[in-house]
């Protein structure tokens, strides 16, 4: 079974003076610290959801796999998102977020992986997230999603301020091959507002 796991890449980051918590494809983070929530994407996508009163937060990492099907309904691989977006609704909630309260900013989904292009897998995931959040009824206060570029995001819980780098020149190897490695590893296992732009 492949779970969902916390984020455990703790650093300091000396840019914004702030104890900082990167995130990878599959983890996902809550806190109720003044924390710097960082994570990097190509077609997945991160939710940032805090509880607006209290500024309990948290940032999930997502892909919906390409399950080599040639199927491009949600049917197949939206349990991966949904986990994923349950799991950081739940989290919240247990650190003692109120749900009525919660509010998201969503960013990712870049048709960036040449093979990945032809099932639209960031479009699909720019898709599901919104769906996921309007049936919850969690409110979408920013989002910045689909495009062709990978995204470097920096989320502050604590006062819900959320930073997004365009990376449009740089070589995005280590973009690629952790996201196909991710989407390797959902193929082969079970499961169970402002945006502020800079580059």
């Amino acid at each position: 079974m492949l779970d969902k796991q916390v984020a455990s890449n703790f650093y300091f980051d000396n840019g914004f003076n702030s104890h900082s918590v990167k995130l990878l494809p599959g983890e996902y983070y809550v806190t109720n610290e003044d924390l710097l929530l960082v994570t990097v994407l190509g077609s997945c996508v991160a939710a940032c959801i805090r509880d607006c009163h209290s500024g309990i937060g948290g940032m999930n990492h997502f892909m919906l796999p390409d399950d080599g099907s040639g199927d491009t309904s949600m049917n197949t691989s939206a349990r991966y998102g949904t986990y994923a977006m349950e799991i950081l609704i739940n989290q919240l909630m247990k650190l003692g977020a109120n749900r009525s309260s919660l509010e998201a900013k969503v960013f990712g989904g870049g048709n960036v992986l040449g093979s990945m292009k032809i099932t639209n897998v960031g479009q699909r995931n720019a898709d599901f997230v919104l769906k996921f959040l309007a049936d919850e009824k969690i409110r979408v206060v920013a989002q910045d999603l689909v495009d062709i570029y990978p995204r470097k995001v920096y989320f502050f819980p604590k006062t819900n301020k959320v930073m997004v780098k365009k990376l449009m020149k740089t070589h995005n190897d280590t973009i690629f091959e952790r996201e196909k490695t991710y989407s390797n590893r959902l193929r082969h296992s079970e499961v169970e507002g402002d945006v502020e732009l800079f580059s």
